[in-house]
């Protein structure tokens, strides 16, 4: 595998991304061991797998049973289980439904809802509701 490091003074945290024909099992070791390094995670974003640092990701959602993960005006699908992406995320993400966690340093605001939910909107634009389930934690970490 060629290794290509370009320096730049307008790059403020370093990020990495993988050309190949396929996805051997050399690109996935390289992939991986990206990931292992600190909050960077792999996703595929068309048919290129990209490494995304946890600060570029705002939500990350369960749809059709395919993990999903939205970054500023892109969408990338995850191999992972949305359980394995909440403990790779760690502290500045929180699970706000079965099937949602977010970012907590990109949410624009929140606002009440119906049953006692609250609907939550990203700084990207997407939309969720805080289940009753979460609401109490999500609540105390708001300060409520």
């Amino acid at each position: 595998m060629k290794v290509e490091i370009k320096l730049s003074a307008d790059i403020k945290e370093p990020y990495a991304v993988i050309y190949a024909n396929a996805v051997t099992e050399e690109v996935q070791r390289a992939a991986e061991a990206f990931e292992a390094k600190g909050n960077v995670i792999t996703a595929k974003e068309n048919e290129k797998i990209v490494v995304l640092d946890g600060s570029e990701i705002y939500m990350v959602r369960a749809e059709n049973k395919e993990v999903f993960l939205y970054g500023q005006d892109k969408k990338y699908l995850s191999k992972k289980k949305l359980y394995e992406l909440e403990n790779i995320l760690g502290e500045n993400f929180m699970r706000i439904s079965k099937t949602t966690i977010v970012n907590l340093k990109k949410i624009d605001s929140v606002e009440p809802a119906f049953n006692a939910m609250m609907y939550l909107v990203m700084k990207n634009g997407c939309k969720d509701y805080i289940t009753r389930a979460y609401l109490m934690e999500f609540k105390k970490y708001l300060g409520l």
